[in-house]
């Protein structure tokens, strides 16, 4: 009994350990082995104190490599720890003044516990801009554009404290780019940021500063996949497309309006009728917003050449400063590419086997509404490898694609087109030969 007791006793001990292992890996992690690092951190920057509080300096740093915000932009929110309020603000704007009526002079910018700031748009007076702000919240991502991957506003606050024992941290961060998908951390104090003049000759510092780190995951962000790929090839008339409900399924039965037919006399009417911001795709059988497709073009003697085409399936949605990651062993001897901008990624130290794509500034980095002009295409040439080429098994295929910082829905590796059969075919020709020799044979034979 004491034996059968113990066993039991280890059992639920591994039992419980296990669950607890497992807590630490939900769905929802943010942890992307193409971008390690990447991150949205939000730093507060005390520049000065007030009577009452202080006056802060907010910058978003867009550090991930291949995730950007793009239109309608960020939201960021938090929950004040007293009763604080925000008496002013430059180069952002809470979306909600909230309930001021307490105070009965001049009412403060915002009296909300949880505030929701978003930033000014393009065009603003300048008497109300700060460095960094007003493009709407857009936020380029750190290779496409460095220069615009940050974001910043001034923000006076109130009822809070005036030395850096008193302030209460805000918490409960929230950071929408633009729809869910971030997860953000607690604030953590950090040491003072040092801020240099023009000419580099005098330093001062922040009085009190704290950061706050954003990560991002798709499985908050899409319930489904946002993109898929289809494949073909010059060595073979297979054309594979997506497969088949990769972002969603095509029931216009249980879910009338899902998706428009190109061909419907009503489509202009149903586009610009209905909600702008939910998503209107054209009727696949795989019903994703957006399609990639990898088509091996032609084979040279040291070359090879491929050409990628990007098209948008929805009718709505315009994808600005897109871009594409795609991870293929040849990418090391990437030679040239045309009408798209492409950077090495080197997420595992050495191997260079993952590039970043994205179009050329007015000119494709725009990929527009769903139509004609819906789609944006290139073409890339490789050097071969004598040591690793070959067209067989697939090899000639990507290994993975993301659109936007998104992994796409791939076609199964036993669907790749393949290499037509040679040996087959040789074969069935040296068989058909001799049977026809045999014949002919036979038939003289007979008729002497």
């Amino acid at each position: 009994m004491g034996f059968l007791l113990s066993k039991l006793t280890s059992l639920a001990t591994v039992v419980l350990f296990g669950l607890g292992f497992c807590s630490f890996f939900t769905s929802t992690d943010a942890y992307d082995p193409l971008d390690p690092n990447g991150n949205i951190t939000i730093k507060w920057d005390i520049i000065s104190w007030t009577p009452d509080g202080y006056v802060a300096v907010v910058t978003l740093f867009n550090y991930q490599q291949y995730r950007h915000i793009q239109a309608p932009g960020w939201t960021l929110g938090w929950t004040w720890a007293k009763k604080e309020v925000i008496w002013n603000m430059v180069g952002a704007q809470a979306t909600d003044q909230g309930d001021c009526s307490q105070f009965k002079t001049t009412p403060p910018h915002c009296c909300k516990k949880t505030p929701t700031i978003v930033d000014l748009l393009p065009g603003t007076p300048y008497n109300q801009q700060y460095s960094n702000c007003c493009r709407g919240g857009v936020l380029s991502s750190w290779i496409q554009d460095p220069s615009n991957a940050a974001a910043s506003f001034q923000v006076s606050v109130g009822r809070s404290g005036t030395t850096n024992k008193t302030v209460r941290l805000p918490k409960n961060y929230t950071l929408m780019g633009p729809g869910p998908g971030y997860t953000c951390g607690v604030a953590k104090v950090v040491k003072p940021t040092k801020f240099f003049t023009a000419d580099k000759r005098r330093v001062s510092q922040a009085m009190m500063t704290w950061n706050v780190t954003c990560t991002y995951s798709q499985f908050l962000a899409h319930e489904a996949p946002p993109c898929c790929v289809s494949l073909s090839s010059f060595y073979n008339d297979t054309v594979v497309p997506c497969p088949t409900c990769s972002c969603a399924c095509q029931n216009n039965i249980t879910h009338p309006g899902s998706c428009v037919v190109p061909e419907s006399p009503y489509l202009a009417s149903v586009v610009s009728a209905a909600d702008k911001n939910s998503p209107l795709v054209r009727c696949t059988s795989h019903m994703c917003p957006i399609r990639v497709h990898w088509h091996v073009k032609l084979n040279y003697q040291e070359y090879w050449r491929v050409k990628v085409t990007i098209t948008n399936f929805d009718y709505r949605r315009n994808y600005s400063d897109w871009n594409l990651v795609v991870q293929h062993p040849n990418f090391d001897n990437l030679t040239q590419i045309f009408s798209f901008n492409a950077k090495s990624l080197t997420p595992y130290g050495t191997i260079n086997d993952t590039v970043m794509l994205w179009g050329t500034k007015f000119y494709n980095d725009m990929l527009v509404q769903s139509g004609p002009l819906g789609n944006v295409q290139s073409e890339m040439l490789f050097r071969k490898n004598p040591a690793t080429f070959t067209f067989d098994k697939g090899w000639a295929f990507p290994r993975r694609i993301y659109f936007n910082g998104d992994t796409c829905v791939m076609p199964p590796p036993d669907a790749f087109p393949h290499l037509p059969n040679a040996g087959f075919r040789q074969y069935v020709s040296l068989l058909t030969v001799i049977m026809i020799s045999v014949s002919t044979f036979a038939f003289t034979y007979a008729y002497a």
